[in-house]
C-alpha cells in the first residue's frame, strides 16, 4: 500500500535490507532491479548487490545454481547493500540453504512453500523440511504457496504451467511492494514496454504483480507482518536516476571523449563482468562512438591502438584474464605513446577463477604487470556513481599525457546500482586534444618525438596529414628524431622520460583529502575501489559511538597523490583493507616507505560494515586505554 494508505500499525524504519534468492531461471536479478527502481522513485537512497553463479543454467534446485540480489534502501544516506538482510525471499530450499546464514536474527523469511518438497529438499541438502521442523524458530517465517497463487492469478491467460510459473517472481515482487509501501506503477510500465509485442505474457505478469500486492492487503498474516514505512531520503536537490557502475563507466567515457573533442572507438571481447560496458555503448553512435566486438582480446586492444593512431580515442575493456592477454599490446601503446583507456572490471582469480564474484586482485597487474620499465597511470573508481567522474579523468590523463591509462573497477561496482545525481554537463571543463598542424615538418622531416616541455607528452599527428608523414612502433626510438635507435644512452634517456612523464602526473591531480574523520589521530583506514561504502559507513558508526578513525580513499593509484605520505604520517596506525592478499599495502610500502597493517579478504564477497567496525575497535580502543 502507498504511504498515504498506511495504517496505525505500520512500522516506521530508517532502512531495510532485502535479499531475493532462487534459481537462475527465477528472474531474481530482474525482480531485485525492479524493486530498486520502485524504491528510487519513492525517494529512497539505496545500494544493491547482485550475486549470481558463473554457470549459465545450473541444475534446477541445486545450491550452486542459486542467484541472489540484495538491496539496502532507506531514508538516510546508504553506502552499502547492507550486512545482514532483514528479509529473505527464498524461492526454493536451495535459496534458503545458501542465504540463511547471513539473515539477521529475528529476520523475516518469505518462502515459496510449494517448492519445499522431498526432491528439492534433498538437492539442497536438507533431511527434513525447515519450514516445519522448527529449525527456523529464531526467525519470522511466512510460508506462502507462491507457485499455486501465481497459477491461479494467470489462469485466464491460457499459459502452459511452465510459462505460468515464470510469473511467480512478479507475484512475489507485488507482495514485497505492498510490504514496503512501494508503488507498482514503475514495474507495470516496465512490463508493458518489455512485452509490448507479447500481449498474453504482458497481461499475465501484470496480473501476477497485482495478485501478490492484493494478497498482502487482503490476508491477515501471522507474526505481526504489517506494511513498513520507509520515508524518502534527504538527498541534495537535483535530478536523479538509478545507475549501475558499468553504465556510468560507459557514459563517463563518452563524456570524456566529448570534452576532449574526439570521436571514440571502443573495442572489446566479451568477458564477465566487463561485457555490459560494450552493451551500453553500442547504441551511442550519435555521440561519435564506434563499437567493435573483436574475435579475441589481443585483436580488441590492437584495434583500439590503431584507432588512437588514426586520431580517435581508443578504448578497450576486459577483466583480469583478458587484461593478461592484452599486456604485450599495452606495452606497444606505451612505447608508441598513444592515448588509450583500458578498463579492467576485476573478478576473482587467478586464471578463470571466480567469473561472477568480486575481487581487487589486479592492482599488481595494473601497476607492475608489463615487460620492461613500463609505467602506466592507474585509477580506481569507488562506486557506481563515481565511475562517471573517474572515467572522465582517465580520458583526460590519456589525452593530455599521450599514454595508456588503466581504470580499475570490479564485479561489485560493475553490477551495483545506486541513485545518481545527474551532473550539469555545461560545468564540466573541456580538455581538447591537440594535434600537430599541417606542414609543421616543412623545415625538415616531421619528428613524431617532439614533446611538450611541461607534460613530456609527445606530439600527436593524424596519419594522412600533408607534411606529417611518420612512423611509430614498439622498437625503441631516438629521443631526438623518432627513428629506430639501439644506442644504450638513448634507451636510458627514453626509459627515464617515460617514467618522468607518468610520475609528473602527480602534479596534475588533486592532493589527497580525508573522506571522513580527523586530520590526525590513532587510525587511518586507507582504501581503494569498492571497499569505499563499507569503510564509510563503519567510520560513521564508530564516530557515533565516540570512537574516532579516519577514512582515506584513493582514486589515483599510480602515481599516488604527492601529499599522501605526509598525510599518513599524522596517524599512529595505517590500516589497508583489500579484497586481495595485500597489493595496495605493498605499493604503499614500496612508494612511501611507511608501515601499514593489512586486512585482507578473498572470498569473492565484498567486505561488510561489521568487518571495519570490529577493526576500528581492535586498533583504536587498546591505544585509548594506554
Amino acid at each position: 500500500m502507498a504511504h498515504s494508505e498506511a495504517n496505525d500499525n505500520n512500522d516506521h524504519r530508517e532502512s531495510v535490507i532485502i535479499r531475493f534468492a532462487g534459481d537462475s531461471g527465477d528472474g531474481i536479478q530482474l525482480t531485485g532491479n525492479q524493486f530498486a527502481t520502485a524504491s528510487a522513485l519513492a525517494g529512497n537512497d539505496l545500494s544493491t548487490f547482485p550475486d549470481f553463479p558463473a554457470e549459465i543454467r545450473a541444475p534446477v534446485g541445486t545450491t550452486f545454481g542459486v542467484s541472489a540480489f540484495q538491496i539496502n534502501f532507506g531514508s538516510r544516506e546508504i553506502f552499502t547493500p547492507g550486512d545482514e538482510p532483514d528479509v529473505l525471499v527464498a524461492f526454493n530450499p536451495a535459496a534458503l540453504k545458501t542465504n540463511l546464514e547471513g539473515l539477521k536474527d529475528g529476520g523475516l523469511i518469505v518462502a515459496d512453500e510449494a517448492t519445499f518438497v522431498d526432491r528439492n529438499l534433498k538437492k539442497a541438502g536438507y533431511e527434513t523440511n525447515p519450514l516445519t521442523d522448527k529449525s527456523l524458530d529464531g526467525y519470522r517465517v511466512l510460508p506462502v504457496d507462491i507457485s499455486k497463487l501465481t497459477l491461479e492469478a494467470v489462469e485466464p491467460f491460457g499459459l502452459g504451467k511452465k510459462d505460468a510459473l515464470r510469473c511467480k517472481n512478479m507475484w512475489a515482487l507485488g507482495l514485497l511492494l505492498w510490504m514496503f509501501g512501494r508503488d507498482r506503477e514503475s514495474v507495470a510500465s516496465w512490463v508493458n514496454t518489455k512485452f509490448a509485442n507479447k500481449d498474453t505474457i504482458r497481461d499475465a505478469n501484470i496480473a501476477a504483480l497485482n495478485a501478490g500486492h492484493t494478497f498482502g492487503e487482503a490476508v491477515e498474516m501471522e507474526g505481526h507482518i504489517t506494511p513498513q514505512v520507509i520515508e524518502a531520503a534527504h538527498l541534495p536537490p537535483g535530478e536523479y536516476r538509478t545507475v549501475m557502475g558499468s553504465e556510468a563507466i560507459a557514459w563517463g567515457l563518452v563524456a570524456g571523449a566529448q570534452l576532449a573533442e574526439l570521436p571514440m572507438t571502443f573495442c572489446s571481447y566479451p568477458i564477465t563482468p566487463a561485457s555490459s560496458i560494450l552493451h551500453t555503448l553500442a547504441p551511442m553512435k550519435k555521440f561519435g562512438v564506434t563499437t567493435f566486438q573483436a574475435e579475441d582480446e589481443i585483436a580488441a586492444i590492437c584495434a583500439a591502438i590503431g584507432a588512437s593512431f588514426a586520431g580517435s580515442l581508443g578504448v578497450t575493456s576486459s577483466s583480469g584474464p583478458g587484461i593478461a592477454l592484452k599486456t604485450e599490446a599495452l606495452g606497444l601503446a606505451l612505447s608508441t605513446e598513444l592515448p588509450l583507456v583500458v578498463v579492467n572490471s576485476q573478478r576473482g582469480g587467478p586464471s578463470t577463477g571466480l567469473p561472477t564474484k568480486t575481487e581487487q586482485s589486479d592492482l599488481y597487474q595494473a601497476v607492475y604487470g608489463r615487460n620492461g620499465d613500463a609505467p602506466i597511470p592507474v585509477l580506481a573508481a569507488h562506486s557506481a556513481g563515481d565511475c562517471f567522474e573517474t572515467a572522465i579523468e582517465a580520458v583526460r590523463l590519456a589525452v593530455k599525457y599521450m599514454t595508456p591509462v588503466i581504470l580499475l573497477t570490479d564485479g561489485y561496482i560493475a553490477n551495483e546500482a545506486e541513485p545518481w545525481k545527474l551532473p550539469d554537463l555545461s560545468k564540466l571543463e573541456k580538455f581538447p586534444a591537440r594535434f600537430a598542424e599541417e606542414g609543421s615538418g616543412e623545415d625538415g622531416p616531421f619528428n613524431p618525438s617532439q614533446r611538450d616541455p611541461e607534460t613530456l607528452a609527445r606530439i600527436w599527428a593524424k596519419p594522412g596529414t600533408p607534411g606529417l608523414e611518420h612512423r611509430i612502433g614498439g622498437i625503441e626510438k631516438s629521443f631526438d628524431t623518432g627513428h629506430i635507435s639501439y644506442e644504450p644512452e638513448n634507451h636510458e634517456k627514453m626509459t627515464k622520460t617515460r617514467w618522468d612523464k607518468v610520475a609528473g602526473i602527480a602534479n596534475d591531480i588533486p592532493e589527497q583529502k580525508i573522506d571522513f574523520g580527523p586530520e590526525s589521530g590513532s587510525l587511518a583506514i586507507v582504501g581503494w575501489g569498492s571497499t569505499y561504502g563499507s569503510i564509510a559507513r563503519a567510520v560513521r558508526v564508530a564516530s557515533a559511538d565516540g570512537i574516532e578513525a579516519s577514512h582515506i580513499h584513493l582514486r589515483h593509484i599510480n602515481p599516488l597523490p604527492k601529499n599522501l605520505g605526509d598525510l599518513l604520517a599524522n596517524f599512529d596506525q595505517v590500516l589497508v583493507p583489500e579484497m586481495n592478499m595485500g597489493q595496495l599495502a605493498t605499493l604503499l610500502r614500496d612508494r612511501l616507505g611507511i608501515k601499514v597493517t593489512q586486512l585482507n579478504k578473498v572470498s569473492g564477497q565484498p567486505f561488510k560494515k561489521a568487518d571495519f567496525v570490529k577493526a576500528i575497535r581492535q586498533y583504536v580502543l587498546p591505544r585509548a586505554a594506554e
